[in-house]
């Protein structure tokens, strides 16, 4: 388990090796913001949360304590906000998410509907358990690169290693030490591989319609486009996409396919302006010693996070 304790120490470890008070964590020069800045990223969205699913403990988590389906878009904008805020915000801002995080994660604790995979019925599970920590940080970290790669230039061998160190500064937000996590990108990817065969991902019924309620759509003006969900189940393993009860037709794989021939086409042309999230371009800001965000900005804040200002929240 991570306790208080535990996190605040993994605090003070980021503190010493931030990149500064108002740069954040990582900092402009960082990989981390290179790959996170990009909003076609949020293409890796669905493919994160059903690997998050397959963990029977995070699907009981997120059925009993989550109000994803009851206000999606407020569940949304929470999620991002505390995700950009911990990549993008100024350092006492980033810290403050962290704790904020780990807090909400205290009070996931309850117990398995169902025996499933190696876990038996009524087994507890708590959100801030090291393994579902870990699992949850490794879903976030290879999503995002494995979008990047398929739409933008893909990252050299440093850049890969570069990108997985400060990941591993990001997971000790999560209140990860550098013993949870792989030591470089190898041996997480050889976790990553081992996890995907492994009976700890083992879809249960809960999961299964988990996943059928979002691609579904809490409203139908919600509902992701058919090509988002041939896209999402062409990035899964084939076990767990047969898990979830996703066909694996010729025409969902060519739909994919066509899905990313054309986003590849035509994302780089976009302008980095609407390109770039609203949460980087506001820390751009923050680095110009701008107090005021233009209005572009703020709108693009309002689509990602629901409010006109990243930092506003946490520096109360």
């Amino acid at each position: 388990m991570v306790s208080e304790n535990d996190l605040e120490a993994a605090l003070e470890f980021l503190r010493a090796r931030a990149a500064g008070s108002v740069e954040g964590i990582f900092g402009p020069a960082s990989m981390t913001w290179r790959i996170d800045r990009e909003a076609v990223i949020f293409l890796g969205a669905g493919r994160a949360l059903l690997l998050q699913l397959a963990h029977p403990w995070i699907a009981a988590a997120v059925a009993e304590h989550s109000r994803t389906f009851a206000d999606p878009i407020g569940r949304f904008h929470r999620t991002f906000d505390v995700m950009f805020t911990m990549v993008f915000g100024s350092l006492d801002s980033a810290l403050a998410a962290a704790r904020y995080l780990h807090r909400r994660h205290a009070t996931i604790v309850g117990r398995l509907p169902e025996a499933i995979g190696p876990f038996e019925s009524g087994s507890i599970y708590c959100a801030n358990e090291v393994a579902a920590l870990r699992w949850v940080h490794a879903t976030l970290v290879e999503s995002a690169l494995i979008v990047h790669d398929l739409i933008l230039p893909p990252l050299t061998v440093e850049e890969r290693e570069r990108y997985w160190a400060e990941s591993r500064l990001f997971g000790a937000l999560f209140g990860l030490t550098s013993t949870n996590l792989p030591a470089d990108w190898a041996s997480f990817a050889a976790y990553s591989t081992s996890m995907m065969q492994s009976d700890t991902l083992s879809v249960s019924a809960t999961a299964r319609e988990l996943a059928g309620q979002i691609f579904a759509g809490a409203r139908p003006w919600l509902r992701p486009p058919q090509w988002y969900q041939a896209l999402t189940a062409h990035l899964l393993p084939d076990r767990l996409r047969v898990g979830f009860g996703f066909t694996s037709h010729e025409r969902d794989r060519k739909a994919a396919e066509r899905a990313f021939a054309r986003i590849r086409r035509i994302y780089p042309k976009i302008p980095t302006r609407l390109r770039y999230v609203g949460p980087y371009q506001e820390a751009q800001a923050r680095l110009q010693g701008k107090p005021q965000l233009d209005w572009a900005t703020r709108c693009l804040n309002r689509a990602w996070v629901g409010r006109p200002q990243l930092d506003d929240r946490w520096n109360r």
